[in-house]
This record gives structure tokens, C-alpha cells and sequence, in this order.
């Protein structure tokens, strides 16, 4: 201890992690993410007494067990609210919310909706395999039209959402989304989420490899990916491609995949990523991009400035303890119309 302040210490992913049996099926998704999690802790430089994880219900949810930090392991749908509350109470908390695609999309979607249009300092990761892993293959609100499965043996007849555009949609100020198997990636996005202020929300492609085994092939494997997938960096052009011989144009009010040298193309007609655009038209267009037609887009795709919910409160509550008449119990049961017996 020096000057009544606690000495700061280099913490490492051992420091992060909890001592409890991870159980989740092998092959899971979920042990790339937890990995790539507790690596990107220690490089926040915040105190393990000031992070708290926030889960509701489903394989996702288990994630609390696993970082050896305060966390809470809610009911379906509700953690939305438990986290804001927490946030709220202490707003210098740095808290992550977990999550999956029928927990946030289904029995939460409304709270999962209005923490975006809240803009809350919180941190969420919905990892989206597109079913219910948890409870055994049930379809959720991201399943493929078409997909048999436990609740839909003739196949679904449901649109499901693309969680960027509801995201977007809602007012969020951050949108990123990421793969599973590339550690790499995971890492510098939850970073920048984790630094922004306000609400961040990351979606992670994650393979349920029991319920819907190679959901995300087309993206994420070895033999599409390069082909199939867009990584957006701020202020660069759109390029993909094995060869990253392709690229996004905007012609006219539609994004339209070119091949740089044909018709006279070059990396100067093609798109150049603002993710600090106000306006949400190019972002919400970048999150509903998906084969066959487009390369897939990773990355972060919306990240702007706005105030926080809670920095609000904090403000309403400061004014009216300074202006405020009312400063005990014995003032309030005094004010107003009053009369003795």
C-alpha cells in the first residue's frame, strides 16, 4: 500500500480464470470465446473486484462459472436487466453481459432492445449458434427458414432475425461481429468493446456441434472463408476475396461486389469503412450482407458517440441532492400538507 491507494499489479489470464470444471460438450464453441475472454481482461487494466459477468439461461449462461471475478447467473431472458441494475447501482463497474440467441432474442428481446436504445456502459457477447442448444434443438429466433428441427420437423416458417439490423434498429452505438475459431479476431473486437462507452454489443458466430453442427460453414471454414467472409478496419477499403481481388462498391442506394481490374475497377472506387458514421443506412446494410450473394462482414461495424444512461442519472441525482428542499426522512414526512392529531 502506498498514499492509502492500492498498488497496481500486472494481471494475466490465470488471474481471470476460476477453478470450476468447464462444462460445455467438446468441440464447443464456447471454449474458444471463454479463452479469447480471459486473455483480453488483464490488457482492459481493470481490477478483478470491478468486473462483473452477467448470464440468463442456456450453454452460453454457464460463463460466469468460468472467470474468477463477481457474476450472476440469472433466469431466461433476464439478463438485461440484472446487468443494468448492476451498472446502474455502481457505475464504475465494468460489466459484461452473456448471452445467447434464443436468451436475448426470444424471452428477452424486449430487454435485450431497450439496453440498446439505453445505452448503458455494458458489455454484451450473444453468441449465436442459431438453435437451442441447452434445451436440446428447439428452432430460435436466428434459425434458418427452412430448418428442421425438434419444434419445426416440416421446417420453420419464421423470418429470422440478422441481429446487426435489430441492433442497429434499436439505436445501438456499437455493433461487431466475430467467428469462433479465430481467436484472433475475438480478441481485438472484445477489446474495442470494452473500451467503448456505451452499450457494445458483439454477435459471435459460435458452432453448436451437437444440435447444429457447421451452422456457420459457409463463413467459417477453411474452404469458404476466404471467399466468404469481409473483414471491415476503419478507414480502408472493403477488399476480400483469396486473392483479395474483390470488393464492395455503393452504386446508387444498393452495395454491389466488384472485382478490382474488371471494367476498369480500382481500390479507389470501393467503399471505405466509417465506423463512426452517424447515420446507420451504409451499417445497417454492411450487417445484412451474407452468401451466397455477399461476403459475409466482420469486424466492427457501428461504433458512435453517445451519452450514457447512467452518466445521465448520475447527473439527475447530483442536481437534486444540491437543489433538493428534501434532505432527511423528517423533511419528507414533514412536507406538504401535514396535520397533528
Amino acid at each position: 500500500m502506498a498514499d492509502g491507494f492500492q498498488e497496481i499489479t500486472t494481471l494475466t489470464k490465470e488471474d481471470f480464470t476460476s477453478d470450476q470444471m468447464v462444462k460445455w460438450c467438446p468441440g464447443c464453441g464456447d471454449h474458444a470465446i471463454l479463452s479469447s475472454f480471459l486473455k483480453v481482461l488483464p490488457e482492459l487494466g481493470v481490477r478483478k473486484q470491478d468486473v462483473v459477468v452477467v448470464s440468463g439461461i442456456g450453454c452460453s449462461s454457464r460463463f460466469p462459472y468460468y472467470v474468477k471475478t463477481y457474476g450472476f447467473h440469472g433466469i431466461h431472458g433476464r439478463a438485461a436487466p440484472l446487468a443494468s441494475g448492476i451498472k446502474i447501482t455502481n457505475p464504475d463497474l465494468h460489466v459484461w453481459m452473456i448471452t445467447g440467441d434464443g436468451d436475448s432474442l426470444a424471452i428477452g428481446g424486449n430487454h435485450f432492445i431497450h439496453l440498446l436504445r439505453r445505452n448503458l456502459d455494458i458489455n454484451v457477447m450473444l453468441f449465436n449458434n442459431k438453435i437451442y442448444g441447452l434445451t436440446k434443438g428447439q428452432y430460435s429466433p436466428t434459425t434458418p427458414a427452412g430448418k428442421k428441427t425438434k419444434t419445426s420437423p416440416q421446417g420453420t416458417i419464421e423470418h429470422p432475425f440478422n441481429v446487426g439490423e435489430l441492433a442497429i434498429g434499436a439505436q445501438g452505438t456499437f455493433f461487431a461481429r466475430t467467428v469462433d475459431n479465430n481467436p484472433k479476431m475475438m480478441g481485438e473486437i472484445m477489446l474495442e468493446a470494452g473500451r467503448h462507452k456505451g452499450t457494445s454489443l458483439i454477435e459471435i458466430l459460435q458452432n453448436c456441434v451437437i444440435f447444429f453442427n457447421n451452422v456457420h460453414a459457409d463463413v467459417a471454414s477453411k474452404e469458404t472463408k476466404d471467399e466468404n467472409q469481409l473483414f471491415l478496419r476503419h478507414g480502408e477499403p472493403m477488399i476480400f476475396g483469396k486473392e483479395n481481388d474483390k470488393g464492395i462498391i455503393l452504386r446508387g442506394t444498393n452495395l454491389e461486389v466488384v472485382k478490382i481490374g474488371d471494367h476498369g475497377i480500382t481500390e479507389k472506387d470501393l467503399l471505405v469503412h466509417d465506423k463512426y458514421q452517424r447515420d446507420p443506412g451504409i451499417h445497417v446494410m454492411l450487417a445484412k450482407m451474407a452468401p451466397p450473394v455477399f461476403p459475409i462482414v466482420l469486424g466492427v461495424i457501428r461504433s458512435v458517440t453517445d451519452f450514457t444512461f447512467e452518466s445521465k442519472m448520475e447527473q439527475i441525482i447530483q442536481y437534486e441532492i444540491e437543489t433538493s428542499l428534501i434532505k432527511t426522512v423528517d423533511d419528507l414526512l414533514n412536507s406538504g400538507k401535514t396535520w397533528e392529531i
